[in-house]
Order: C-alpha cells, then sequence, then structure tokens
C-alpha cells in the first residue's frame, strides 16, 4: 500500500514539474516580442522590454507561436495564421539594479558598473483566432 502512495506522489510531483511554472488549465499564447517569446495568459500582467507607447494604450502582437483554448492547440509555422494577443500598456518601470564587477587579478584593474533594465508592464486583454476571442 505505500508503494502506490509513494509512486502517486511522485507521478503528481512530475506533473508539476513538467508542467512547468505557468497553469496550464486555461488558454494562454506562446507570443515573440521584443526579441524573446513570453507564455501569456488572459488577464495577467508581464513586464517586456520597454515599448515605445504611452501608458494606457494597446498593443495588438501577430507574431504568435502556439495558441491554447479549449479546442486543443494550434501550433504556428513559425506563426499562427489570424492570431492575435491584445496588451495594454499599464506603466514604465525599471527592473531590478544589477552590479557588474569586473577585475584582473594582480593588476590593479577593477571597475564597478551598476544596471536597471527599463521596462514596460503590459496587461494581456485578450488572445483572439480569426477574430474570435478564446477562453
Amino acid at each position: 500500500m505505500s508503494d502506490t502512495s509513494t509512486s502517486s506522489a511522485e507521478t503528481t510531483h512530475g506533473n508539476q514539474v513538467a508542467g512547468g511554472a505557468a497553469s496550464a488549465s486555461g488558454p494562454y499564447a506562446i507570443v515573440e516580442v521584443s526579441g524573446q517569446q513570453f507564455w501569456l495568459e488572459p488577464g495577467r500582467y508581464y513586464d517586456i522590454d520597454r515599448l515605445d507607447l504611452n501608458e494606457d494604450a494597446t498593443l495588438a502582437i501577430e507574431n504568435v507561436l502556439l495558441v491554447r483554448s479549449a479546442n486543443g492547440a494550434e501550433v504556428g509555422r513559425p506563426y499562427v495564421e489570424a492570431a492575435r494577443v491584445n496588451l495594454k500598456v499599464l506603466a514604465h518601470r525599471r527592473g531590478p539594479k544589477l552590479i557588474v564587477y569586473k577585475m584582473r587579478r594582480k593588476k590593479k584593474t577593477r571597475s564597478k558598473n551598476g544596471h536597471r533594465q527599463a521596462l514596460t508592464r503590459v496587461q494581456v486583454e485578450s488572445i483572439t483566432i480569426a477574430g474570435q476571442v478564446i477562453t
């Protein structure tokens, strides 16, 4: 009996690891923005590299690599045709400070620099395929 309970616990743990950090129960889309790929879910907000848009502006992303809905997943080659993700710009922010320290030993050469990435916080308003909003 203890073996079956252990194996079911291991299976559950394995599914959590294999599923990734995002929840796979609802609809989502994987899009390409600013040279990076993001897993986007409706109603959530994300920080992406700074966009040259005003706050409360909307952005339509057509570089959609994958869309998952209740009907199943649709994979693009390379992009899903007629798929669009609508984003709303919430704010412009700066990321956490990173310290860059370089030292050449025995040469008395040291440099210390800080960096904060410029980010834009966006909220996913909707994910659409051929004009239909997926839920």
